[in-house]
């Protein structure tokens, strides 16, 4: 029985997670002949406070870039 857990950003619409579900269970029945009803998907959403890369965190990020910029 594969599991696949995927963790990723909240936001996204309903349709593009069933997308999602839909080609990780195919990916696994194409790459290990898994039966599709075996073939279990995690999503996992989060935050973009609560996912950082290189200590800062998305939701930072997305507001330092909504700033608008001052020229000198």
């Amino acid at each position: 029985m594969p599991l696949i857990e995927v963790n990723l950003l909240e936001g996204r619409p309903p349709e593009a997670k069933e997308r999602l579900i839909k080609a990780l269970t195919d990916a696994a029945i194409d790459a290990i002949g898994a039966p599709r009803e075996s073939v279990r998907v995690i999503l996992r959403e989060m935050a973009p406070a609560h996912f950082a890369v290189g200590g800062v965190s998305f939701a930072a990020k997305a507001a330092a870039a909504a700033q608008p910029r001052v020229e000198e």
